[in-house]
């Protein structure tokens, strides 16, 4: 035994800011780079070129919370557009990166993303490794990601509207949940995809029933990246604590009802992924062409856009 340690003398190799390519990881660690992955993904159970894009986004993450701009965050992640940028942001958080706002909770797992390994970027400058993290499985992973991917979709669509067209009611009388009211409008449909997330997310976090916003299309996106974000966040935190079977006693509700977590969870994605589908026939209604809203296109088209621009 020589005391090296090999895993850190590879993560170094990573991370290293003048190591852009995989080429110039491996020969950071003076390997090559079949090896210098083999040996990686073998340790860490995570490709490095994945890893450094992981751990980048994260550190750009922190950075805009304390106030660096996206132009900046986005140059120190290696990115060669803000726009390449924005979309690896997005499909990470589930927001864009300029509606990260400063002095939020800085503690260290607040920026954190799923990981395989537990290994994290840790400001200012380092590592942290969690050793007690199990990444979300990836059924879950991609029922939320492409539940607020579509629904961001079909708001972009409906921008395509006039206001007539946005609030007629083509299906009167159409109700998915009784107690929310008819939905026979696309504007209906639309603003109950985006307020079910606000009023669980502020069950969740035990806060008052929120006000509504603005319901027309531009108010629903800024609304939806709000909701998104932290509905994303609020499900990771129950991955990521095990806490499915927690139940949670929502004062909102008259008189206060208890729910078990995982339920909660299932009710939103079930029922979200029903109105975007009434929204999508409603949509054509109206005489847009949409989409199927089919994962299976939406994971391959995610997939083939995973580089996002980064060098």
């Amino acid at each position: 035994m020589d005391g090296r340690d090999r895993l850190r003398e590879l993560l170094d190799a990573v991370l290293d800011d003048d190591h852009r390519t995989l080429g110039e990881m491996a020969d950071g660690a003076h390997v090559s780079p079949y090896h210098f992955t083999r040996q990686l993904s073998r340790a860490a159970g995570e490709p490095p070129v994945a890893m450094k894009r992981r751990v980048l986004l994260e550190r750009a993450a922190w950075q805009l919370r304390c106030g660096t701009t996206v132009t900046q965050a986005a140059f120190d992640a290696g990115y060669e557009s803000v726009e390449g940028f924005s979309r690896a942001f997005i499909r990470a958080y589930g927001h864009p990166p300029g509606a990260v706002a400063t002095g939020q909770d800085r503690e260290r797992s607040a920026t954190w993303l799923p990981a395989p390994n537990g290994i994290h970027f840790h400001p200012p400058t380092s590592l942290w490794v969690h050793t007690s993290e199990q990444p979300m499985n990836p059924l879950t992973d991609q029922l939320l990601q492409h539940d607020l991917d579509d629904t961001r979709a079909l708001l972009q669509q409906a921008k395509q509207l006039d206001e007539v067209a946005f609030r007629h009611e083509h299906l009167p009388g159409t109700t998915v949940l009784a107690w929310d009211g008819e939905e026979g409008s696309v504007a209906a449909v639309l603003e109950r995809l985006v307020w079910t997330k606000e009023v669980w997310v502020a069950s969740i976090e035990g806060e008052d029933l929120p006000s509504r916003g603005d319901d027309g299309v531009v108010g629903l996106l800024a609304r939806h990246e709000v909701a998104g974000a932290r509905w994303w966040a609020a499900v990771r935190d129950i991955d990521r604590r095990g806490a499915w079977d927690d139940r949670l006693v929502d004062a909102l509700c008259d008189p206060p009802e208890s729910f078990v977590l995982s339920s909660v969870v299932a009710h939103v994605l079930t029922f979200s992924a029903h109105r975007r589908q009434l929204a999508r026939l409603l949509m054509r209604a109206a005489g847009l062409e949409v989409d199927h809203g089919d994962p299976i296109e939406w994971q391959r088209d995610r997939a083939g856009a995973a580089p996002g621009g980064a060098r």
